[in-house]
């Protein structure tokens, strides 16, 4: 079983790389953004099926644990797991995961409304969601309220989450109606 994988990044394919280490090359599915000829160290999950062997890599062990846990929910296998991942940030993902944040959550390809209310329900206890709170109920209330607030405006979600999680979590005690003047402000000045 392969764990660990360090080498060059011969080849970049759609959503796989090959990795050369010593004399093979090594194709990996990975959600990660890697650049030709680097060297890199990637996490390795072996997912064994009847009909292939397939590798997927990643940067960190906290991004593969989430890679596992996200295969442990029916209905989502290796293939949507890799687009969830691939598709929204870690850290973002685990806390939509933790708020119930179904919404940031359906926005991966594939991804429906029923399949990401799947995932929070399964995953939510087990990934201690209170470990992913931003400093108490009240932020993750004004979070969603801003998140809500910009989609009205015409933001999309994945355009806002980051910078509307930075700002939630830098001014824990202002309201929606603080907040969205200075997230609009962020927005006009291109972050």
């Amino acid at each position: 079983m392969i764990g660990k994988l360090q080498g060059i990044v011969d080849y970049i394919g759609d959503g796989f790389v090959i990795i050369m280490a010593g004399n093979v090359g090594y194709k990996v599915y990975t959600p990660e953004y890697l650049k030709p000829k680097s060297t890199v160290s990637l996490w390795i999950e072996t997912v064994v099926r009847e009909d292939s062997i397939r590798l997927f890599g990643f940067e960190s062990l906290p991004g593969q644990n989430l890679f596992n846990q996200l295969t442990t929910v029916s209905g989502v296998g290796p293939k949507v797991a890799l687009s969830i991942m691939s598709s929204i940030k870690t850290d973002t993902l685990m806390q939509a995961i933790a708020t119930g944040d179904a919404k940031t959550i359906s926005t991966a390809p594939g991804v429906g409304k029923k399949v990401a209310e799947k995932i929070i329900v399964e995953l939510k206890n087990k990934m201690g969601g209170a470990s992913f709170d931003l400093g108490g109920g009240d932020n993750n209330s004004a979070l969603a309220d801003l998140l809500s607030a910009l989609e009205t405006l015409g933001y999309r979600r994945m355009d806002t989450i980051d910078m509307a999680q930075k700002l939630v979590a830098a001014n824990p005690d202002a309201d929606v109606a603080k907040l969205v003047p200075m997230a609009l402000k962020i927005i006009s000045n291109g972050k």
